[in-house]
């Protein structure tokens, strides 16, 4: 998917967040987006809490971008939850300051099951979830296709 807007940078630190009704996955990436870090899963308590932790990790971490997952069907049209999060996803980079893009999130779940049943991920303790794994997987992808984009740009 592509950025939103036109001022998304080439460079630094991106956050992924994997978001749902209770709970928001948190991924991050180093300066040089090679390395991606699933970091923590907050519970959703009210928009400004909430808010108040992106904007935290978002300092710590000196984000430049942010990565949302977009919920799109599985034949890649976008329903109802897709333009909620859109709406989301523009309410919080409005807030934070800070561009986003979508990126589909379509599988995220069952890439996280798989890379457990292949052993590349520890087994959850009891009661944790899953949604920083998804968040990750979520901004491996968007990695992946913004280094697509810029390799077809610096072919034509």
């Amino acid at each position: 998917m592509k950025p939103e807007g036109e001022c998304f940078p080439e460079t630094g630190s991106l956050m992924g967040l994997d978001i749902s009704k209770r709970r928001i996955g948190v991924a991050a990436c180093d300066e040089d987006r090679l390395l991606v870090t699933p970091l923590l899963v907050i519970r959703r308590s009210g928009w400004q809490a909430d808010l108040l932790r992106l904007h935290r990790i978002a300092v710590e971490r000196r984000i430049v971008a942010l990565v949302v997952g977009y919920p799109l069907n599985l034949d890649g049209t976008a329903g109802p939850a897709a333009q909620s999060r859109r709406d989301l996803a523009r309410k919080l980079s409005e807030e934070l300051v800070l561009p986003y893009m979508l990126q589909d999130e379509s599988l995220t779940t069952d890439a996280v099951r798989n890379a457990r049943r292949e052993g590349t991920l520890p087994k959850p303790k009891a009661g944790e979830d899953d949604d920083h794994h998804a968040a990750a997987v979520i901004l491996m992808d968007a990695l992946s296709a913004l280094s697509r984009a810029a390799l077809s740009r610096r072919c034509r």
